[in-house]
């Protein structure tokens, strides 16, 4: 008999009739994740003290970012998914929000740091880990969590905003190019690369950055808890390493990933070895299919897996904020 070959031989009369089962290694695979997924339904739940681990990864985007075969990936999106899966699972007690972005989207950034807002409310415990690079809009994030580590050569800071604009009137001019358009009102294609900017649009974006970059303050004031004055002087859009953040009271204390999961277990009164879940995705499964299928595959496997966070720009033609 093989079944893994898509066929059965049976033996009559003294001789052997194989007969074709296209389908047979299909139902076989279709019964085992059935029966999986009932010893997963009806197995009593672990009621273990967790603590959970989210990525935010690469340039901060809003939206679904880039999409699997089955649904979406990437993107504030699924992080925000994450942190409300985090809020509301009861065996999560603490949450390690590990940072490894250079900033990005100011809206995007906000939304996150609100979602934290929310799952700080619940008096669960929230640590920032940051890694390689934790700056603007990852700073932001960071911010909001009750503790934040970093390693001493953590790239952090860089508190600001900015808007991305280039004049390309000249070389238009030289290789024949004239762009025309038809708008609604004298601002509607501010930043269009191919004129200059006028006095009056430059105030109106100016204004608008200034009201951002005063958000971001009010957020690193009111996180950090430290005198407005202090915060605007350090927030000229330079970046620190993270022990000389530390020193500044950007960071509260050096540390690894693994030592930002002790304290958020110690914090939340956790004892001993903590039992970690990490959200995202790292295998296969997901990246065929999408986030759309982590439930299922969470279901099945016992874990949920780790994403990334890339994605596109907003705005159409006119660049988003950025908090870089």
């Amino acid at each position: 008999m093989k079944l893994l070959g898509f066929s059965q031989q049976f033996f009559t009369g003294g001789t052997f009739v194989k007969r074709s089962k296209p389908f047979v290694t299909l139902f076989l695979l279709i019964g085992v994740l059935l029966v999986l997924l009932g010893c997963w339904m009806f197995y009593p739940a672990d009621e273990t003290p967790r603590v959970a681990i989210i990525h935010v990864e690469g340039v901060i985007t809003g939206g679904r970012g880039q999409g699997g075969l089955w649904g979406d990936g990437g993107g504030t999106d699924s992080v925000i998914r994450q942190i409300q899966s985090a809020r509301d699972d009861a065996n999560v007690k603490a949450v390690v929000i590990r940072i490894n972005s250079p900033g990005g989207s100011a809206p995007a950034s906000q939304e996150v740091g609100e979602e934290l807002k929310k799952l700080r409310a619940t008096g669960k415990v929230v640590v920032a880990s940051m890694g390689d690079i934790a700056a603007s809009g990852g700073y932001w994030i960071a911010a909001l969590c009750d503790k934040i580590y970093a390693n001493p050569g953590t790239i952090t800071g860089s508190i600001g905003v900015y808007i991305p604009y280039a004049n390309w009137e000249e070389l238009f001019k030289k290789i024949g190019v004239q762009g025309e358009k038809i708008k609604s009102g004298p601002h509607k294609d501010m930043l269009s690369p191919e004129r200059p900017m006028t006095d009056k649009e430059r105030a109106i974006l100016q204004d608008m950055v200034d009201d951002l970059y005063d958000q971001f303050v009010d957020v690193v004031v009111e996180g950090r808890k430290m005198d407005v004055a202090k915060v605007r002087q350090l927030a000229d859009g330079r970046i620190y390493t993270g022990r000389k953040a530390k020193s500044l009271g950007l960071v509260d204390e050096m540390g690894t990933m693994e030592e930002a999961v002790k304290a958020a277990a110690k914090m939340a009164g956790i004892k001993g070895k903590p039992v970690i879940r990490e959200y995202g995705r790292t295998g296969l499964w997901d990246t065929i299919f999408g986030s759309s299928s982590q439930s299922l595959a969470d279901a099945l496997f016992g874990r949920l897996l780790q994403g990334e966070m890339t994605g596109t720009r907003l705005m159409n033609s006119a660049p988003a904020p950025q908090f870089r």
